[in-house]
């Protein structure tokens, strides 16, 4: 009963997030755009780190995805939306040639590694100046859909549900069970069975490829890019800030700190802008500091100290 009310919320949300588009005007759809991809760039973090590893690296992966739909339209002459595809499958397949070696390391050693790995990125396509754009980056012929403020809008909710399905697999399949074992004690993990690295390999490769895809849907969106703003740091330290305050190792943290932070950003931005980020720095300390399981776990152990303590009391009054 319970798991029939969760679907039926579940549906009723989805329902009205596809129908917002005939309520809301072009700003707003912007703004719910820019909160989606926060979240499913949050949302891709946090299924990463269910394994343990901590990845600095959500930019490198999405500026990727970003450069390659657009030099996909540009030089192969690809419809927009199959170059997100590629894109999303380009950002996989580079994340499976990778993770051979970054996935060797741990703890602080994959942190920095993946952060490295999004600088070279950007270097590199910051001087393929014939071929990229460089600095100066790239414009396309025009925006996918030809700027219609609802298919950009229900393409990056195409985008997040994709993400939220592959995030609910992990939490429900036996990946859940691998990588939560790789987390807790890789040496007994590994003793009972797991073949840890296939684990984080298909973790890195599959949030690798859903990071791609983000980035390619923002490019199609906006109609150009550049190296400064595709591996632009907020790609980083804002899903990382969202996943942190809602609550990590879930689905459902990730959601409700993309939909803090990403409404009070625009309003940050406005009051402070460029000093917002320090906000978001701030924000990060004061969680780890003082709220280590996020918005949702501390819900949860509120909820299960009030049902424990409900038992108590039923128990004494017999």
């Amino acid at each position: 009963m319970k798991n029939k009310t969760s679907y039926a919320i579940a549906a009723g949300i989805a329902v009205i997030m596809i129908a917002f588009p005939a309520f809301l005007g072009a700003y707003p759809l912007n703004v719910a755009r820019s909160v989606m991809t926060y979240m499913a760039l949050a949302i891709s973090w946090d299924m990463l780190l269910r394994s343990g590893q901590i990845s600095f690296g959500i930019a490198g992966l999405f500026g990727l995805g970003s450069y390659a739909s657009a030099l996909a339209v540009l030089r192969g002459g690809m419809d927009p939306f199959l170059s997100i595809v590629f894109a999303a499958v380009f950002a996989g397949v580079m994340a499976y040639a990778l993770g051979f070696v970054v996935l060797r390391l741990r703890s602080m050693y994959f942190s920095i590694t993946t952060l490295a790995l999004m600088e070279i990125f950007r270097i590199i396509i910051h001087n393929l100046h014939d071929f990229s754009g460089g600095p100066e980056g790239v414009v396309l012929p025009g925006v996918i859909f030809k700027g219609s403020a609802s298919a950009l809008y229900w393409l990056c909710l195409g985008g997040l549900f994709i993400t939220i399905g592959a995030s609910y697999y992990f939490e429900k399949s036996k990946m859940h069970l691998a990588l939560t074992a790789i987390r807790n004690d890789e040496t007994s993990a590994r003793s009972n069975g797991v073949d840890i690295f296939k684990y984080l390999l298909i973790a890195f490769v599959v949030t690798s490829t859903l990071q791609g895809m983000m980035g390619a849907i923002q490019v199609q969106s906006y109609g150009f890019t550049m190296p400064d703003t595709a591996f632009d740091g907020n790609f980083t330290l804002l899903p990382l800030a969202m996943a942190l305050l809602g609550g990590v190792h879930s689905t459902i943290g990730p959601m409700a700190g993309a939909v803090l932070l990403g409404v009070s950003a625009e309003w940050l931005k406005l009051q402070i802008p460029y000093g917002h980020l320090v906000v978001y720095g701030i924000i990060i300390i004061i969680v780890i500091l003082f709220m280590p399981q996020g918005i949702v776990g501390m819900v949860r152990k509120a909820s299960r100290t009030g049902r424990r303590s409900g038992r108590k009391a039923g128990a004494s009054n017999e």
